[in-house]
């Protein structure tokens, strides 16, 4: 990082670096054998740490140098000096992280701090801030800032500073830490559009960024211009989502053999994202006990009957008054809400996380899916092979790995905003404009 920050410009006398959250001072050190190695002038380096023990470590290891300064503070505060050079591992912090007192006043102050920020997002802005028009900044961060859309602001204000690179590197590069990381680096490019790319293969290659709004696309060569219509799936859908998330599967799911007699009438067959196999099959083993009406509605506690005296045996109560989610639900509801009126209907399931997407059909729609699968139910039934088909298809599964999130080892995680997002084709796309036409006219006719 530090090679990448001083490439084709070293540092000159009086020059001034940063490094925003600088721990114990690892990239302050970097820069100084780097200037010591090649001959360079070393420049005025002030780091910035928040922590106490780690400011001071830092303190106590630079002693010596009397052109390195680290500060005790909070980076996010107001601050109005230049660099021309800034370098840093900036904080991950998502937004579940901090109080509603630091979000508020992270959304007042930050235009990147929208919807579920992360920290990260905030150290690149006001870094960006700080950054003399020449300067180059090198952060190393997850890489989901390429895709989300709570990223889009910073995705167009790394746009107007110029993004020089983004190098993708190993996944192991914090240890047990999953991170997906990239170095970006920004500035001293202002007005190309090509930014160079090296993938975590190490092969390497140029983009422009500067025509889409997810980059995640054009970092996987997906050829943009190819997208078959202006429908997508959720245009056919009524509903696509990740399945139910209960907080106790351990309470509220049993092999099917083993559900009693007495507590059949609560249970339905379910499905996990293990139990959907390569093979397009779905092993069919366990069954989800539904303390819920047939719409999905919260059966009063007086009407469980023998799920309540199942429920109420104190190994299971304890497990499931000790849920996060039992602060604002009754001690016996799941984590999420149970939408069984749409969910039992004919529908499309897949794997949230897998190595290649592929989806399975539960055509007399009686699963319920848990959380790590995901499912899309047709508007109209009799478009279901049709989709699946679609679904299935090379071109389908091209725009997937284009757009979806990565997981570890290559993987792909899919999501329901991406989900509904993907394209159709032509015949699909027809059959939707019919399908919501004829909504349309039913409801003026009741009107």
């Amino acid at each position: 990082m530090v090679g990448k920050l001083f490439h084709e410009r070293p540092p000159r006398a009086g020059a001034a670096l940063l490094d925003p959250g600088c721990g114990n001072g690892e990239f302050i050190e970097g820069v100084l054998r780097a200037c010591l190695t090649n001959g360079w002038p070393v420049p005025w380096i002030i780091g910035v740490e928040q922590s106490p023990s780690r400011a001071q470590a830092a303190r106590r290891k630079f002693a010596d140098r009397g052109t390195v300064e680290i500060r005790e503070a909070d980076f996010l505060q107001p601050a109005h000096e230049q660099f021309d050079y800034i370098i840093g591992n900036p904080p991950y912090v998502a937004i579940t992280g901090l109080d509603r007192d630091e979000r508020d006043r992270y959304r007042e102050a930050y235009a990147t701090a929208i919807g579920r920020f992360d920290l990260y997002a905030l150290f690149f802005e006001q870094a960006l801030r700080l950054l003399r028009p020449d300067g180059r900044l090198v952060f190393i961060s997850p890489e989901k800032f390429l895709y989300v859309e709570t990223a889009r602001p910073l995705r167009e204000l790394l746009l107007r500073h110029g993004v020089e690179e983004l190098h993708f590197v190993a996944e192991a590069t914090f240890g047990n830490k999953v991170t997906y990381p990239l170095i970006t680096t920004v500035g001293a490019a202002v007005g190309s559009e090509s930014t160079r790319l090296i993938r975590r293969d190490g092969s390497a290659g140029s983009i422009d960024l500067s025509t889409a709004d997810s980059w995640q696309p054009v970092v996987e060569g997906y050829p943009t211009a190819r997208e078959p219509s202006s429908l997508r799936l959720a245009d056919v859908a009524i509903r696509i989502s990740c399945g139910v998330a209960t907080g106790a599967d351990g309470v509220f799911v049993l092999p099917t053999a083993e559900v009693p007699r007495e507590l059949e009438r609560f249970a339905h067959p379910t499905v996990s994202g293990r139990q959907i196999l390569p093979s397009r099959e779905v092993v069919l083993e366990s069954s989800l006990l539904a303390p819920y009406d047939a719409e999905g509605r919260l059966l009063a506690e007086h009407r469980l009957g023998a799920l309540g005296g199942f429920l109420n045996e104190p190994d299971r109560r304890q497990q499931l008054e000790g849920r996060t989610c039992v602060g604002s639900k009754p001690w016996y509801a799941y984590h999420d809400n149970l939408p069984l009126g749409d969910m039992l209907r004919p529908k499309l399931l897949c794997k949230d996380i897998t190595e290649a997407p592929f989806f399975v059909l539960d055509r007399d729609g009686t699963l319920v899916p848990r959380h790590s699968v995901y499912y899309v139910v047709p508007a109209d039934p009799t478009d279901l092979d049709a989709l699946a088909e679609y679904l299935n298809s090379a071109e389908a599964t091209l725009w997937l790995r284009a757009h979806c999130q990565r997981a570890a080892n290559g993987f792909l995680r899919m999501q329901s905003q991406v989900l509904k997002q993907l394209p159709l084709p032509a015949g699909l796309a027809e059959s939707s404009a019919r399908l919501r036409l004829a909504t349309r006219d039913e409801a003026l006719l009741l009107v």
